[in-house]
């Protein structure tokens, strides 16, 4: 009889977020006069850019006329696409990627969950800690990450590097050395980034080791401050350590239609020269079909000058939901970080309280959903994360009950 995978079976309880679901669902059952405001999950609320729904509809058009209907996508994207990606977000800002570096896929959770396969199975990977849960979890089913330690939930071929309050949230350089270092900037879920110095470390640390730099750069458009980097590479030698995940969901409110991409440089080569662009490439022809014709055109009407104005407005509107959640729960005493180059808020549960004693209390006395904080790893505990892609109202209704909340 058959076995299941028992990487698989390492994996402890549920996904964060199923778990977010599962109570606040058990919740609304027993109260369902509750009138629950969702600012845990990161999903857009916005409808798409105008520039998008135009494209949308132009390509279906062309689906109902044989001279123009188009059947399985080029697997590794239209070279519309990646020409509008490789120029747009690459070129004008210096960094030397060229479009057929670029691998278009149906979302960065996906690729960031996959990109692991074509890496050997004894490779160490470091995480910051708190971290988005895909990278290790997709590392766990791919056998990589050796035993789990419940009582300090952290894995035994894990390099977990602590972000903490004193450090900004941000890494140091491992004491051991890795062979895949995960990093997020602008951060999921603490909202923090850095300069490009800093970053500019990294990519020197990590050319120095040998190690390969997975950096997701899904929350770049939200970023407000000078100095802080939108890809890796424009960073100097990224190109010989570093992959990058793009995506479209937060950028654009692609959430529901799902498009991102990968950067896999042509430079960037394992211990025995072998190109990982080429691996990749055979790891996407293989698996993957390709993105919709009709989400590309979508994507491409994002760079626009129409697309680019609509987007900057909507990331306008999630951001200013941003400012505000963060002040208010300043002026409440919390300690709050975050929000000024990402759409999360992270804060410091009070009175002691743990991530998930904090997101019982929050969800019972204001009925306000948010997510805990050790759901992304051990550092995270004691802290909980707020979105700001709810609407604005609802952002200042949840910050009146939180401040009417008593502790």
């Amino acid at each position: 009889m058959f076995t299941a995978n028992q990487d698989y079976l390492k994996l402890p309880g549920s996904y964060l977020f199923s778990t977010v679901a599962k109570k606040t669902n058990a919740f609304i059952a027993a109260h369902p006069e509750a009138k629950i405001i969702r600012l845990g999950i990161g999903d857009v609320t916005q409808p798409l850019p105008p520039a998008v729904i135009s494209a949308l509809h132009s390509a279906v058009d062309e689906q109902a006329n044989s001279a123009t209907f188009r059947g399985y996508a080029p697997d590794l994207g239209y070279d519309f696409l990646r020409a509008a990606i490789a120029q747009t977000d690459y070129q004008a800002r210096g960094c030397q990627i060229e479009a057929d570096e670029i691998f278009v896929s149906d979302g960065a959770k996906s690729d960031s969950a996959n990109i692991q396969e074509i890496f050997e199975k004894d490779c160490r990977i470091a995480v910051c800690d708190p971290v988005y849960p895909v990278y290790v979890d997709s590392n766990v089913m791919a056998g990589r990450t050796g035993e789990y330690d419940a009582q300090a939930e952290t894995w035994s071929n894990v390099i977990y590097m602590p972000c903490t309050q004193e450090t900004g949230f941000a890494p140091e350089l491992p004491e051991q050395t890795p062979d895949l270092i995960y990093l997020c900037f602008p951060n999921n879920p603490t909202g923090a980034a850095v300069k490009k110095a800093e970053l500019q470390r990294w990519v020197d640390y990590a050319n120095k080791v040998g190690a390969v730099i997975i950096f997701d750069s899904a929350y770049e458009a939200y970023i407000s401050e000078e100095d802080v980097p939108h890809s890796i590479y424009e960073c100097e030698g990224a190109r010989t350590c570093a992959i990058e995940l793009r995506s479209f969901s937060k950028n654009a409110g692609f959430t529901g239609l799902r498009l991102g991409a990968t950067v896999v440089p042509k430079d960037l080569k394992d211990r025995n020269g072998v190109a990982l662009h080429g691996l990749w490439a055979r790891r996407h022809g293989t698996k993957y079909n390709g993105a919709p014709y009709i989400v590309q055109r979508a994507g491409e009407a994002c760079y626009s000058e129409e697309g680019r104005a609509q987007i900057a407005q909507m990331v306008g509107r999630y951001m200013k939901n941003a400012g505000y959640i963060r002040e208010s729960l300043l002026s409440f005493g919390y300690e709050a970080f975050g929000g000024v180059n990402s759409p999360y808020i992270w804060l410091k549960a009070p009175k002691g309280m743990t991530s998930w004693e904090f997101f019982d209390y929050l969800l019972e006395h204001a009925n306000v959903v948010g997510t805990p904080g050790s759901g992304f790893g051990p550092s995270g505990e004691h802290y909980f994360r707020l979105t700001a892609f709810g609407t604005y109202e609802n952002s200042v209704e949840a910050m009146k009950r939180i401040q009417a909340m008593a502790l």
